[in-house]
């Protein structure tokens, strides 16, 4: 986007520091076992819905900018930086073999971006049948398991398939084409549905700048917040 609308900035960045509590809690419970607690119902919520909200804002913003197969290349490469990087914590054994990211948030985004410049040439009539058939599709696909072990980044899954961070495609790209098709529409100036909001206001503009810098931010989250575990642990 080449002027920035403050709301969808705002709206990632409160996405991903959501994101960044969640790992909080789930290191801190399940990953190190330094409290047992029961997830709060807050946690629930934004671990099911806050990657939904952040499907969404992506699929607006890639109807607002430029060059999504050269974006979607970088998102995509990044989670397969993830998968690498957790496959050698598992094969060290530092983790279990759950830890590995097989296809996660920035496989899915980046395989949508990559996906769209195929999706665009649909009106928006068809958009919405696209994107309503394929969470249709994706939801049905969570009731089965298959025999067959690479299918997963479409969802369906062999049994015993773990993966500590799995966005499949479908129904993933359902919610993606519907943020595409609300940026069509309500965004199809690319202005601020809320200009009169003091978007410079210091909340605002740190949630922001959070937005500006959500793939920063997640690749580099959870391995401050393991050093900071690993740490706690070595001065016990």
């Amino acid at each position: 986007m080449n002027r920035r609308i403050w709301e969808l900035d705002a709206l990632r960045g409160l996405c991903i520091l959501g994101m960044v509590v969640v790992h909080f809690v789930y290191d801190l419970r399940d990953m190190f076992g330094l409290a047992d607690f029961a997830y709060p119902g807050i946690f629930l919520f934004i671990m099911n819905w806050g990657s939904v909200l952040f499907l969404l804002i992506s699929g607006v913003c890639v109807t607002l900018g430029s060059h999504p197969v050269r974006r979607g290349l970088i998102v995509f490469g990044c989670g397969m930086v993830c998968t690498l990087v957790t496959g050698g914590m598992y094969l060290t054994g530092l983790q279990g073999r759950g830890i590995v990211i097989w296809f996660g948030i920035l496989h899915c985004l980046g395989l949508c971006m990559l996906l769209w410049p195929l999706a665009k040439r649909l009106p928006n009539w068809g958009l919405a049948v696209a994107a309503v058939a394929l969470l249709a599709l994706g939801y049905w696909f969570r009731t089965l398991t298959v025999q067959v072990p690479f299918l997963f980044p479409l969802g369906l899954t062999a049994p015993g398939f773990t993966s500590s961070d799995y966005f499949p495609l479908l129904p993933n790209l359902g919610w993606f084409l519907l943020g595409a098709l609300t940026g069509r529409t309500l965004y199809r100036r690319k202005q601020s549905l809320f200009p009169r909001v003091p978007s410079g206001a210091a909340g605002i503009r740190f949630l922001s700048w959070c937005g500006r810098q959500s793939l920063l931010i997640y690749l580099l989250h959870q391995p401050v917040l393991f050093g900071l575990f690993s740490l706690y642990l070595w001065l016990q």
